[in-house]
Parts: C-alpha cells; structure tokens; sequence
C-alpha cells in the first residue's frame, strides 16, 4: 500500500479546458491510503481531460492529442513510484504528454501528413493558425502561461530555459498572436479565448484508466522482452567473435617486387597445332604394355 494524496485543485485560474490549474496540491488534512492503481486513476480523472484539449492546441490533430495523453500516462504507471512522490504529478504527466505531442518524428507518419478538418468557427480556425505557426518552444511556452496559467519561473523550468529566455519567448509569442489578431492584444482576453477553444473542440478522450494501465504494462513487457532477445544477440554475436577470431598476430606479406639481376621466370611455350597434332598420333599408334618399349623391325 502506498500513500498517495488524492490530488486536488491548487488555483482557480482558467486552463485550456476550463477546469483548474493542473498543478496537483494537496490539503494538507485530505491526504488517505490508496493504493497505486487507486491513485493512478485519481491522477487521470483530473488531469486527462484538460491535457487532451492542452496537446490540441500544440499540434492542431485531435488524434495525436488523444495518443500523446495516452503514453504521458502509460509511461507516468511505468514510472509510478517516481511520479507518486512528485510534487506536481500532473505537471510531469503534462511534461511528458507535451514532449510526445511535440516531437518532430511524427512528421514521418503517413496519417500525419493529411491536414485535419479546422475547427469550425472562424475565430477558433484563426486563432489554432496562428498558435501552429509559432515555433513550438513559443507555442508551449505561450500554452503554459496564458494557456494552463502556471508561473513563469515553473513555464520556464518545464520548457528547460532560464526565466529571462522563458519572458521573451511570451512577450514573442504575444506580439505574434497581437499581430495577426489585434483584438487579442490584452493577455486576459487572450487568455480567455485559449480556454474557450480548447473546451468547445469535440475532442475524443483518452481510454479509460485501467485500459491504460494494463496497455501500460503489455508496452513494459515487450520492451522487457526485446531488450532481452537484444542482449542475447550480442552475447551470441561476441561468442561466435571471440571463437572465430584469430588468437595470434600474423604479420602481412609484403607486396612482390623484382629483383634486379635475377632473369624473368620461364618455362616451355606452349604447343603449337602441330605439336599437338603430333602428340596426339603418336599416343595412338602404341598399344598398352611393355611392347611399347620394344622397337619395330622394318
């Protein structure tokens, strides 16, 4: 039994989703005994939603949003002693859902290459263009401040940039959006709009908890498994090396050269057509045994 406190809202301050902050806190007093899956599912009922509409907004597919929740916590349960004694669960599960949302090799998935349908609003058509043409560090940085609305040393310390980076990559971003969209210009009303175009998208969420959970650990197994089959190839590959190797040091011959004073080798010319013709009579006109050697009386 491990004890976990149930996580609970520390701000009330809009998110892309509409709900609170997703830094989990506790209460101090409402900390109770569950068990790792209890808690693992208390973690997911608070934070999976808003995360899938949060991935949304980075990469603009609802599917890729959905996937990248998903493996943010299959890898949070793989990882479960480590995250249950954070001090933000929902931050590192937001952190690694981000990192897969994000990753540049999603470029070369075929299903990635077919643009999705935007949304259906025009306003929310043009403010999701303008946050995918941002550089991804601006957008995510944009997304957590005025997005999920966490302080900006904690922006800056999950984007792995200093404070002062971090500020410029906002006030960037916020220029970028101000541009293309003037009416955007306040932080509040651009805040505003995050939430409501994360919580209006109809956006499929991830499976259920225990669907995870158990995906989770088939994922760990066959990872357990092929990193086994690995180190029995190399261990098989080294043997076979070190048996067939050589056990000694066999120095190279040197290249030929001539030898000066010393006649070219040679041996007979070959036969000519006559030769060859007369070698051939005269193998046949002995028959077999010592009578060859006898000499014809004429």
């Amino acid at each position: 039994m491990t004890r976990t406190a149930a996580p609970t809202d520390a701000a009330t301050d809009t998110d892309t989703g509409g709900t609170a902050t997703d830094g989990a806190s506790t209460d101090g007093a409402a900390a109770t005994d569950l068990t790792p899956a209890q808690a693992f599912d208390a973690l997911y009922a608070y934070a999976a939603p808003a995360l899938v509409r949060q991935a949304y907004l980075l990469t603009g597919r609802r599917e890729l949003a959905r996937e990248s929740v998903e493996r943010a916590f299959q890898l949070a349960w793989q990882r479960w002693p480590e995250v249950a004694v954070d001090r933000d669960p929902a931050g590192w599960v937001r952190a690694a859902a981000y990192e897969y949302a994000m990753s540049p090799w999603h470029r070369l998935r075929l299903r990635h290459r077919v643009p999705e349908p935007p949304p259906a609003a025009l306003d929310d058509r043009r403010l999701l263009s303008v946050l995918l043409n941002l550089p991804p560090v601006y957008r995510r940085t944009l997304l957590l401040y005025d997005g999920v609305g966490i302080g900006l040393p904690e922006t800056a310390a999950e984007t792995e940039a200093s404070t002062p980076a971090a500020a410029n990559r906002l006030l960037y971003a916020r220029a970028a959006v101000a541009r293309r969209l003037p009416e955007l210009a306040e932080k509040e009303e651009l805040r505003r709009r995050l939430a409501e175009l994360g919580g209006t998208e109809r956006l499929r969420t991830a499976p259920k908890p225990v669907v995870v959970r158990s995906g989770s650990e088939r994922r760990a197994r066959r990872w357990t498994r092929a990193a086994i089959a690995f180190t029995v190839l190399i261990i098989g590959s080294t043997a076979f090396t070190l048996h067939t190797a050589p056990d000694h040091y066999e120095a190279p011959q040197a290249p030929a050269t001539k030898v000066p004073g010393v006649p070219p080798r040679s041996g007979p010319a070959p036969l000519s057509a006559g030769d060859l013709e007369l070698r051939a009579k005269l193998r046949g006109m002995f028959g077999e045994g010592p009578e060859r050697l006898l000499p014809q009386s004429r």
